[in-house]
């Protein structure tokens, strides 16, 4: 079997340990997380984990037995094989004087970002979307002296063709 990268949403209850119950079973397992976030849903006693791990189909199956045997596990959905939207974000500052801001301007432009803050010598910039384009971003800002970067991870929902249930989670 060929290892993939999975995307899978979990709804859990809003309650104090869930986070680290459910990242603990992860790491007990030996299963690696590339991405997690976690948000509360339009219900506050509910919140949603989008987690990324890669592996093949049968450590798949047995991440979401595991999953399903927490207290606190509402609901597990693996989206891999459905389609879905995703999207993350970056915020980076780079150094930015002279010359060299225009470009970046540019480049922000080009990748449809927000400068979220600036001063004679940084640019601050936030940006959305898929994987790929935040990586491509980043490399276009590699070349400009990262001075600082912190991004979300990859959050993901089902399209609405594939959702007919009208469930808001």
């Amino acid at each position: 079997m060929t290892e993939k990268k999975h995307t899978i949403c979990v709804l859990v209850a809003n309650q104090f340990g869930v986070l680290a119950r459910v990242s603990g079973m992860f790491s007990a397992r030996g299963y690696n997380i590339s991405s997690l976030c976690v948000g509360e849903t339009d219900d506050p006693t509910v919140s949603r984990m989008t987690v990324i791990v890669r592996g093949d189909d049968q450590v798949l199956a047995q991440i979401i037995q595991q999953l399903n045997k927490l207290v606190d596990v509402i609901q597990v959905e693996d989206l891999t094989a459905r389609s879905y939207v995703e999207r993350e974000l970056i915020m980076i500052r780079v150094a930015a004087t002279g010359s060299v801001r225009s470009e970046v301007l540019g480049v922000v432009e080009i990748f449809r970002g927000k400068i979220v803050d600036l001063d004679a010598r940084c640019i601050t910039v936030e940006v959305t979307g898929a994987q790929e384009k935040i990586q491509a971003f980043l490399e276009m800002m590699r070349g400009y002296g990262i001075l600082e970067m912190v991004r979300t991870g990859e959050i993901a929902m089902t399209r609405a063709a594939n959702n007919a249930s009208g469930n808001g989670h």
